[in-house]
């Protein structure tokens, strides 16, 4: 046999294997939505998906209803479920079969780009759960403190002329400034070198975790240490940290547990827990700068969506400031203003609603073989999640659905009985941008009333519209992922306003 007859003959065994290999695929029964599920073609099918998601997820969203379907990405397919009755289903699950932390992980890839600590070990989640939702209305002062501060040096707009800013790096600087007067407090948050970090380490952890998910199993943890993008912003990052975690240490040391004046942020709550697990300054600052990823990007993205739509529509800025004014001189600048300015409220939940965080939530993964409600066969292994974008522009769930209504939730709160179920911060079977169930984002407490804060303040001072034709930049989509206009800008005029 010639060695053209025998490359042959392995080419032929190896297309056998992978035909064999897809016959007998268990997800084989699942339709696929973007493309085919035959061999080597739904890697176009996942190029078609990487730039029409959201159509796609439309159109899988209301051909399968209430089950589920799938779509392909380069590296693997994810399966979508639609309805209530399956997002419900996603919810009740027990960890042990459809597990939150281990889809986070496959989206992310943290044990390979970051080291597997906080993976194994998530207590900053818990630090956010508890400590920094119960301290929202002791912290937030702060905050407002800070915007005061921030928002004029970003936005250093006169009252005699338009002046242009791009929208989502000012918006990024501003939350990471604003987040980090309660993450690191004075003076780092004031830092500009440490605040660049802070928002370069979202690029940072998509760059890497990129890279990983397309590298075979075996080769993850090598492509994890080659791609050194997060461990080169955690190394810059802890000489800004050092000196404050070492001032920390020493009161510590000298108090114990509680001293006068003792710090009330997250960096001091981190370094509490810290002392009975790995108390180095890089396992403080890997979870600080985890924080600031979450804070810093799903916050940004949501105020640049919320400023696009003011300044496409103006003539809501003033029923906008006349419910913050209101508000503002009954209760100064506190949660409880931020909890009764509804109007406000519905503007931020109406643009989630309406753009979204992503395209898709409730991420799990199967940790065993689970067969859903309606009979199919999610086999160990896959990723699966609730399709919230359509879910969210589902005419049966949400009147014109489609159309962007600012006050809807507001209207919906006048009714009997509904004063709290239409919050921002809620969530339900029809509303799932913050997931849903126990394992809903534990950080929206706090985000939502820092970015009311945020908003509120430039409502009052600034007026706003945009230039060219006044209409709305077009959000990016790029697989799963919700992009406001990167690029896009919005004109600022100062208002004269009384002091507040």
């Amino acid at each position: 046999m010639t060695d053209v007859q025998n490359l042959w003959t392995g080419v032929a065994i190896a297309c056998l294997l992978y035909l064999v290999k897809w016959k007998t695929d268990p997800l084989k029964s699942i339709p696929a939505v973007g493309g085919s599920s035959l061999p080597l073609l739904s890697f176009i099918g996942a190029i078609n998906f990487l730039v029409n998601s959201k159509r796609l997820l439309q159109e899988g969203y209301k051909k399968y209803y209430g089950s589920v379907f799938k779509v392909p990405l380069l590296e693997e397919w994810v399966l979508v479920v639609s309805g209530s009755k399956m997002v419900e289903e996603l919810r009740k699950r027990p960890d042990d079969e459809l597990s939150f932390s281990e889809g986070v992980e496959d989206s992310m890839q943290i044990r390979y780009t970051f080291g597997p600590e906080s993976n194994d070990d998530p207590y900053h989640v818990d630090v956010i759960k508890e400590k920094l939702t119960r301290s929202v209305p002791a912290i937030l002062p702060d905050v407002i403190d800070e915007l005061t501060l921030a928002v004029p040096q970003h936005i250093p707009a006169k009252s005699d002329e338009w002046l242009e800013i791009q929208v989502m790096p000012t918006m990024q600087q501003i939350v990471a400034r604003a987040s980090n007067r309660v993450f690191v407090g004075l003076p780092v948050c004031r830092d500009q070198e440490f605040l660049d970090l802070a928002v370069s380490f979202t690029i940072d952890i998509v760059k890497d975790k990129t890279l990983v998910k397309l590298a075979p199993r075996f080769l993850k943890p090598l492509v994890g240490r080659l791609s050194n993008h997060v461990r080169g912003t955690l190394h810059k990052a802890i000489p800004r940290l050092k000196p404050i975690i070492d001032e920390r240490r020493q009161l510590m040391e000298k108090f114990g547990d509680d001293w006068p004046d003792k710090p009330n942020d997250m960096l001091q709550w981190i370094m509490d827990i810290a002392r009975t697990r790995d108390y180095s300054d890089e396992a403080i600052v890997r979870r600080i700068l985890l924080i600031n990823f979450a804070a810093i990007h799903t916050s940004s993205n949501t105020v640049t969506h919320a400023l696009y739509h003011l300044a496409e529509r103006p003539e809501y800025l003033k029923p906008l400031r006349e419910e913050i004014k209101s508000v503002v001189a009954e209760e100064g600048w506190t949660k409880n203003a931020m909890g009764r300015m509804w109007k406000l409220d519905s503007f931020m939940k109406e643009s989630q609603r309406y753009n979204g965080i992503g395209l898709g939530s409730l991420t799990r993964k199967a940790l065993k073989d689970v067969t859903l409600h309606d009979g199919t066969f999610i086999p160990r292994g896959s990723i699966v999640m609730a399709a919230s974008d359509a879910t969210h522009h589902d005419d049966s769930n949400y009147a014109d659905a489609d159309v962007f209504d600012p006050f809807r939730f507001s209207r919906m709160r006048e009714a009997d009985g509904e004063g709290t179920k239409h919050q921002f911060v809620n969530t339900t079977l029809e509303y799932i941008a913050f997931g849903h169930g126990k394992h809903a984002c534990p950080g929206r407490f706090f985000a939502a009333n820092e970015l009311k804060s945020l908003l509120a303040v430039i409502i009052l001072n600034y007026d706003l519209k945009l230039g060219g034709d006044g209409s709305r930049p077009p959000n990016m989509y790029l697989g799963f992922a919700v992009i406001p206009a990167p690029k896009g800008k919005v004109l600022f005029k100062k208002r004269e306003v009384e002091a507040y």
